[in-house]
């Protein structure tokens, strides 16, 4: 009865048995820290970094953060290995480079957004450049908008994507479902083949090759349009699409193909109605990545739409504006010239007089730079709901 007693008074202790509280510093007895010791060390190593760095004269911020983190590994496994133990000692470690391997990552794209963000924002919140063009808008006219550039670029995205998308998808299928053997194993090997020497290919060759296809076959030299930029971007987009597919496809368990042969479903429409339709998620996120990819390519774009500045929604008639060649056009147009303070500039087309900025052509650059990383999260996000919709729900 007495180890009876024992085993049970240690396993459920009663109140003279009870674990003692904490009291801001763990006892002696536990192994595991709270997390905000580690917080608590990451604040002593940036101050006592930042005492030397202003001790020896050398005070910067990128010396603080460098060094602050590096003092951080130090003293924090060092607390941790006198605490914890050697164990938890290198997982605090572990962890500590992981995350500051994050923030790393994450410092340029945030000074990124927030330049982007700082210079275009006031821009792009004008009333009416989002709703205008730039027809009859020249030198440093304080005024015009980018609709025209955000249609085109709409629409010459999405015939990309209507040639693309079937094409990337019906290769991904052939070359994971039926080049196996034979015949197809060989010519899926070569397809493999061209599709990777495709993904290396630079997107001003794109251009330039669709520039001669279609100057050959229309016999125009000078000939522009939306398709055009359709065409080259589709170059582009074909080899994403197809990889991203493959490997998506390949994921798709074996056992459900075989349980739809074993119930007598033909092959073509297993792939549709159960490979696909588990694959659906991380098909829908290839796409997106490749659209994404090629939304903001300029080269191509600038040798088969050209500049336009006035609204075109036909793609096949005429020079259209995209957002990557109208951000290169305004930045390449740099400061505009004003003359005395208050000077007005004429809108030769409407006869509206606007104020001169120097800086107008710069702003309507960032602002169009900022619309174009706004449409590409609104594609994610469209993405995101798409997956979660349409991917097959797991059940409990």
């Amino acid at each position: 009865m007495s180890e009876a007693s024992a085993t049970l008074n240690t396993t459920n202790p009663g109140p003279r048995g009870k674990e003692p509280e904490r009291n801001g510093i763990m006892n002696s007895g536990e192994r595991r820290l709270p997390w905000w010791h580690m917080i608590l060390t990451g604040v002593i190593a940036f101050v006592v970094v930042a005492v030397l760095l202003l001790a020896t004269g050398a005070f910067t911020l990128p010396a603080i953060l460098v060094l602050g983190f590096f003092a951080h590994l130090v003293i924090g496994y060092l607390y941790s290995r006198v605490r914890e133990g050697e164990r938890w000692a290198k997982d605090r470690l572990m962890t500590l480079i992981l995350v500051g391997a994050f923030a790393t990552a994450m410092i340029p794209l945030v000074s990124l957004l927030w330049e982007v963000i700082s210079k275009g924002g006031p821009r792009l919140l004008t009333p009416g450049f989002l709703t205008g063009d730039m027809q009859g808008f020249n030198g440093g006219a304080d005024g015009g908008g980018i609709l025209h550039a955000i249609v085109g670029t709409l629409i010459i995205t999405l015939g990309a994507s209507i040639i693309s998308i079937p094409i990337g998808l019906l290769t991904a299928v052939f070359l994971v479902e039926y080049a196996q053997t034979g015949w197809r194993k060989t010519l899926g090997k070569g397809i493999t083949f061209l599709v990777d020497v495709m993904t290396g290919v630079p997107s001003i060759v794109a251009g330039l090759f669709t520039l001669a296809l279609f100057t050959t076959l229309s016999g125009e030299a000078g000939l522009r349009m939306g398709a055009m930029g359709s065409v080259a971007l589709s170059v582009l987009m074909i080899p994403t699409v197809v990889r991203s597919s493959e490997e998506m496809i390949r994921l798709v368990p074996l056992e459900l193909r075989e349980a739809a042969y074993a119930l007598g479903v033909p092959k073509w429409l297993t792939i549709v109605r159960v490979v696909l339709r588990t694959a659906i998620a991380g098909l829908t996120t290839g796409v997106t990545l490749a659209i994404a990819r090629v939304i903001g390519e300029t080269a191509p774009l600038m040798f088969t739409i050209g500049v336009f500045q006035m609204m075109n929604a036909n793609p096949f008639e005429g020079r259209m504006m995209a957002l990557p060649t109208f951000i290169n056009q305004q930045y390449g147009f740099g400061h505009a010239v004003c003359g005395d303070k208050g000077e007005k500039v004429l809108n030769y087309f409407t006869r509206e007089e606007f104020a001169c900025n120097p800086d107008i052509n710069y702003q309507r650059a960032w602002a169009a730079a900022l619309t174009l990383i706004v449409i590409v999260m609104v594609l994610n996000i469209f993405a995101r709901f798409v997956s979660y919709y349409f991917s097959p729900k797991t059940g409990r």
